[in-house]
Parts: structure tokens; sequence; C-alpha cells
């Protein structure tokens, strides 16, 4: 059997603002800036000066954005993307956790649309955009999702090629709870 990796070490992204940046993470959000590694490498082909810096989560892993020094390279590794909220990061929070950075939200005056609230039935996610037009998502599972995640698990492969052969189906039964 393959062994898996432990946990993620850090998702990386780059920032225009290092400063609104961490004051949305670490202020509004709540996540402690824990390193900050100012360097230059040769990289592609040049010398690159860039501040990378670290946002903690609580299972030792990490958010992390870069900004570099020159524009040239900041241009260069930070292509425009339209904005889709089907590209995001996802975070598992609690619910008092979830509340509390609603709260911090609602105090921030981040307001919709950079900012709205979503049942799936499994978990109740809030999301916000964050300053660099990305959007985090703060996963609250419902605690009936644990019951059938073997059996999810199980048939994950069956699913997606019934999925992929045009049988668009839901399986979401959480979903159909809550319509009934």
């Amino acid at each position: 059997m393959t062994k898996l990796p432990s946990r993620l070490h850090h998702t990386a992204y780059v920032t225009k603002d290092l400063e609104a940046t961490r004051a949305f993470y670490e202020d509004v959000i709540g996540l402690p800036l824990s390193a900050t590694w100012c360097e230059t490498d040769h990289l592609f082909g040049k010398d690159r000066t860039y501040c990378h810096v670290f946002f903690d989560l609580a299972d030792g892993s990490s958010l992390a954005f870069f900004q570099f020094a020159d524009p040239e390279d900041q241009a260069e590794f930070d292509p425009p993307l339209p904005p889709s909220p089907f590209r995001h990061i996802a975070l598992n929070v609690d619910q008092e956790t979830q509340r509390g950075i609603e709260q911090r939200i609602a105090a921030a005056g981040i307001a919709p649309p950079n900012t709205f609230a979503l049942e799936h039935g499994y978990c109740r996610s809030v999301y916000v955009t964050d300053p660099n037009g990305m959007i985090v998502e703060f996963c609250c599972d419902d605690p009936r999702a644990a019951i059938g995640a073997e059996e999810r698990k199980a048939r994950a492969h069956s699913e997606l090629k019934r999925w992929l052969a045009g049988d668009h189906t839901t399986n979401n039964t959480f979903r159909h709870e809550e319509a009934a």
C-alpha cells in the first residue's frame, strides 16, 4: 500500500499587497503569521527577490503568499485569472470557529458579494474573498456526514464513472432531506 502524505505542508499564492493579505488572514480570519522569509534565488533564468509569508492552521499546515520586489517578476508570476466561485481553498472549521470568522468578516465591513454562506447539506460553508481576489471557504461538517464516509469512499470510483458516462443524477441525500 502506498503511504499517503501526512498532511498539507502549505499551499502558496502570489499577492500584490502583503500587508493587506496579512491584515486579512491574521486580523480578520485569525490565522497567526508564523514565518516571513525574505529571499533572493536564481529562478527560471534570473535572480528574483521575494518575500514569502506563512499563516498557520491548527494542524501545522499553512497558507503561504509570495510578493516579488520586481514588478516584472510580480506580473510574470501573478497573471490575472477570471473570478470563479469554483476556484477556491476550503478550510475545515467547527461551528464556534465559523461563527467567529463570520463575526470578524462582518466587523471588517466585508459584505456580499464578497462573502456568502451556503448549506451543502453535508456541511455549511462560509465564503469570503481575500484581498487578492481568491475565495476562501470555511466548512463546518454536519455530524451526520461521517456516518456514510466509508460507503462514499468505496463508491467514489463507480460514482465518478457513472457521472462521466452521462448519468448526472444527484447523490447528495442530505440536500434531498432538506428539500423534503
